[in-house]
């Protein structure tokens, strides 16, 4: 999201800008307060969205910096939880589904498979296949290496590097940025066949990674 808001602004009104920033600064008071009635971050933060749409940047970096502001606290009232909660049905089922539906839309013409050979297209695969994993397995190296974090009891690196691969499985966001990224139908077009091929790739070789995984302990374990 962070890319989307520097690379993706075509025009920019500071006035805007720095209102919405202003608004989240003011919800970050709130929850410094601990004020965890949910109408004085909802309000807000739908005119946090306005001045985020009228600045340039791209309205859904509201969203995170909304999420960002909501209290959470493991110990009292958690409200971000509580939302999470109310939010999940809707979100899985009714909202993420019509944007699959609404974005997809692939028309798949005479020699449309040749596509997937183009510069763009292959670097959208690569990009997925391979760059995501390999971003993934870098940065948990490094926070492990660092000692910011550690690997879960009994969980191995190949237990992660079979769910990094999973993580190629980029349909929503990536056909998100495809649309932001190209104006030229046909582009779109490849774009989206090429992530789809991707993700395709990514689930079947996550899949056979785990289940490898899963026989071989189940193996050593009878032994």
């Amino acid at each position: 999201m962070i890319i989307i808001a520097i690379f993706y602004t075509k025009s920019l009104s500071l006035f805007y800008l720095f209102t919405a920033l202003g608004i989240f600064a003011l919800l970050l008071v709130f929850n410094k307060f601990k004020i965890n009635k949910l109408i004085f971050y909802i309000l807000p933060g739908t005119a946090m969205w306005y001045c985020m749409l009228q600045s340039g940047v791209h309205a859904t970096i509201s969203g995170i910096l909304l999420a960002f502001a909501i209290p959470f606290d493991k110990e009292g009232s958690n409200l971000s939880e509580k939302l999470q909660h109310f939010l999940h049905k809707p979100v899985a089922f009714l909202i993420l589904p019509v944007f699959a539906l609404a974005n997809t839309g692939i028309a798949l013409s005479s020699g449309w498979q040749h596509t997937l050979f183009n510069n763009n297209s292959i670097g959208i695969i690569a990009g997925l296949f391979f760059g995501k994993p390999a971003g993934i397995l870098l940065c948990c190296f490094a926070a492990i290496q660092f000692k910011i974090c550690q690997l879960p009891f009994d969980m191995r690196w190949s237990h992660l590097s079979a769910v990094a691969v999973l993580a190629g499985l980029g349909f929503t966001m990536s056909i998100f940025i495809a649309n932001l990224a190209f104006e030229d139908a046909g582009l779109i077009q490849d774009s989206k066949i090429a992530i789809l091929t991707a993700s395709l790739l990514a689930g079947l070789a996550g899949f056979f990674l785990l289940k490898r995984i899963s026989t071989e302990l189940n193996g050593n374990r009878l032994k």
